[in-house]
C-alpha cells in the first residue's frame, strides 16, 4: 500500500470529537462503531448489508481465526478482505482477551500465553510476535498490540503487574509489526480504574509510538459508573492527534457517554447478538420482540427507522418469525440493530460538527426514558 494511515480532527463539542481516519481501503468517519465479525462474518448479515447500515469498518477476531480456519489458510486464499468479501477497512484484536476468557488450561509467562483450544483441545502459543504474524497474514488494516486484560475487580498490585507486562508486550509488538506503510498498529492502555497506573501506561505507549491508542481493560465487569469515572481521565492521557478506541463497548448509553468523554471508536457484539435473541434497540429504548404484546401489532419497530425490518415488516410478523425460530428473524433484527447503532453514530457526528453535543446527549436520554410505544 502506498497511501499512509492518518487521522484528522474536524470538530469538537466539549470533549466529544469528530473526524476521519484515512486508510488505503477507505475512510472511517468518527465517532465510529465497528460491527463484530468474529469468525469472518457478522452473524446473520451479508457484507453488503452491513455496509448498507452505514458501517465503515469491521472487527475480526485473531483468536477465533487462528484456530479456524487458520490465518495461514486465509492468507493463501488472498487475505481476510477477499475471504469474507469485505473491501473496506478491518481491525483485528490481538487475541489476548479471548485467550484469557475462553481458552482452557492457559499458562501465562513473560513469553506469552500457552493454551488449549476451546474447539478441539489442540495446544497453541500466542505471543506478541505470533499475534503480529497472524494479523499480518489476515491482512487487517488496523492491528492491535498483544496485551493482557485482567478481569475486574482485581487488586491494585495485580493490575499494576498486568499493566507492566502489557507494556513490555506492546514494545515487542511494535518491533514485530515493523514498517508497514498504509497499515496501523494501535497500543492498548491498561491500568484498571487507577488514574496513576493509566498515566504510566499512556506514557509508556507514547514512548514506543503507535498510529492509534485504545483504552483497554474496561467493560470487563466494573459497571458503567466506574467505567465513566475512568473515562473522565483515561482518554485525556492519550495523544489528541491520534484515534482513541474504547474496546468492547457497548450499550447505546455506554457509547454516547464514551463519546462525550473523548472516545473515537468502539466495537461490541451486542447489536448483532441481541438481534438473534429478540432484543431490539430503538430511540425509545429496548424492546423484546418475543413478548406477546407484539403478536397482533401491525406497526413497525420504529416508525422513524428506514431499515428493511421497519420499512417492510410489522411487529406482529417479527414476533411470529422469532417465535417460530425462522432464520429471517435473526437477519431482520440484526439489520435493524446495526442500523440503529450507525444512525446513533451519524447523529453524534452531526451534533459534534454543529457544536450541540450536550443537547444531543440530553435529548438521547430523555427520548429513551419515554419507553416503548403503548401496546394496542
Amino acid at each position: 500500500m502506498t497511501q499512509e494511515f492518518s487521522f484528522s480532527l474536524a470538530a469538537t463539542s466539549g470533549k466529544a470529537r469528530t473526524g476521519t481516519i484515512s486508510t488505503p481501503r477507505g475512510d472511517i468517519r468518527t465517532p465510529a462503531f465497528m460491527p463484530v465479525g468474529t469468525a469472518a462474518t457478522v452473524k446473520a448479515m451479508m457484507p453488503e448489508s452491513v455496509r448498507a447500515t452505514g458501517a465503515d469498518i469491521l472487527l475480526g477476531n485473531t483468536y477465533h481465526l487462528m484456530l479456524r480456519p487458520t490465518a495461514e489458510r486465509i492468507a493463501a486464499l488472498g487475505g481476510l478482505h477477499k475471504f469474507m468479501n469485505w473491501d473496506r477497512p478491518i481491525l483485528t484484536d490481538s487475541g489476548g482477551f479471548q485467550v484469557m476468557s475462553l481458552a482452557d488450561l492457559r499458562k501465562l509467562t513473560e513469553e506469552g500465553v500457552a493454551f488449549k483450544s476451546h474447539i478441539d483441545g489442540s495446544k497453541h502459543m500466542l505471543s506478541p510476535e505470533r499475534s503480529m504474524e497472524i494479523q499480518r497474514l489476515l491482512g487487517s488494516d488496523i492491528v492491535m498490540c498483544f496485551d493482557e486484560c485482567p478481569a475486574l475487580p482485581a487488586t491494585r498490585d495485580d493490575i499494576a503487574k498486568s499493566m507492566e507486562l502489557s507494556m513490555r508486550w506492546a514494545k515487542r509488538s511494535r518491533t514485530a509489526f515493523g514498517e508497514r506503510p498504509g497499515y496501523a498498529l494501535f497500543g492498548i492502555q491498561q491500568g484498571g480504574l487507577e488514574e496513576d497506573l493509566r498515566a504510566q501506561s499512556a506514557e509508556a505507549l507514547q514512548d514506543i509510538g503507535f498510529e492509534g491508542y485504545a483504552v483497554g481493560g474496561l467493560a470487563v465487569g466494573e459497571g458503567q459508573e466506574a467505567m465513566f469515572n475512568t473515562l473522565e481521565f483515561a482518554p485525556d492521557q492519550l495523544p489528541k492527534d491520534k484515534p482513541r478506541y474504547l474496546m468492547g463497548v457497548g450499550k447505546p448509553d455506554d457509547i454516547v457517554g464514551a463519546v462525550a468523554r473523548g472516545i473515537d471508536m468502539m466495537d461490541c457484539v451486542l447489536p448483532s447478538r441481541s438481534g438473534r435473541t429478540g432484543q431490539v434497540f430503538t430511540r425509545l429504548g429496548v424492546l423484546n420482540i418475543k413478548n406477546a404484546r407484539h403478536q397482533d401489532d401491525p406497526r413497525p419497530l420504529d416508525e422513524n427507522c428506514s431499515c428493511p425490518a421497519c420499512k417492510n415488516y410489522s411487529r406482529a410478523y417479527l414476533h411470529h418469525v422469532f417465535r417460530s425460530q425462522e432464520i429471517i428473524s435473526s437477519m431482520l433484527l440484526t439489520w435493524h440493530n446495526l442500523h440503529y447503532y450507525q444512525d446513533l453514530m451519524a447523529g453524534m457526528r452531526a451534533a459534534i460538527t454543529e457544536d450541540r453535543f450536550t443537547e444531543f446527549e440530553r435529548d438521547f436520554h430523555s427520548t429513551r426514558a419515554q419507553g416503548d410505544i403503548d401496546p394496542l
